[in-house]
């Protein structure tokens, strides 16, 4: 099956944070304070996302306070912070009430891997792991963190037949 009718099928879009909304990086200041960089353009692939009618969730292995604030401005349902993040996966399909071919992840290391073998659309970047892109059905363009969620936003809403309303809404 390619990307596009796979695409077409996604009612969940769910983002691994490290590495996929910012570049890896986490800069630790002198009293613990946590500073991540995330990418405008990935923020407003999820919100055009949610304007479409689609939702979407977090799964960290990490609890951040910044991803927490991160993920409000956006608009994103639920965060789910779990190092072993298959374990999550039947409380997300029941929560948003959709089948795993329904879901799209991007993950991009080890732990991604048992959910993106099992999603309908797995997702992953260039800059991710060997064993993670082995198992991806689409490795974006752009890297982690610089446009990479944008770009299969982009790719879900195309497939999805909903990109033109949203583009033209910019052009009135």
């Amino acid at each position: 099956m390619d990307i596009t009718e796979r695409a077409k099928k996604i009612k969940l879009l769910l983002l691994d944070v490290d590495g996929v909304l910012t570049d890896g990086k986490i800069i630790i200041g002198n009293y613990g304070d946590e500073i991540k960089n995330f990418d405008v353009k990935d923020g407003l692939g999820v919100v055009l996302l949610r304007k479409a009618g689609l939702r979407s969730a977090i799964i960290t292995a990490r609890s951040s306070r910044i991803v927490k604030i991160r993920a409000r401005h956006l608009g994103i349902g639920k965060i789910y912070e779990n190092h072993y993040k298959i374990k999550s996966l039947n409380d997300i399909k029941r929560r948003f009430r959709v089948k795993e071919e329904e879901i799209c992840f991007v993950g991009d290391d080890l732990i991604d891997i048992p959910i993106l073998k099992r999603v309908g659309l797995a997702v992953t970047v260039p800059n991710a792991i060997k064993e993670t892109k082995e198992v991806a059905h689409y490795i974006t363009q752009n890297p982690g963190g610089k446009g990479a969620v944008r770009e299969i936003c982009e790719i879900i809403l195309k497939a999805q037949g909903k990109w033109e309303k949203i583009v033209k809404r910019y052009f009135e």
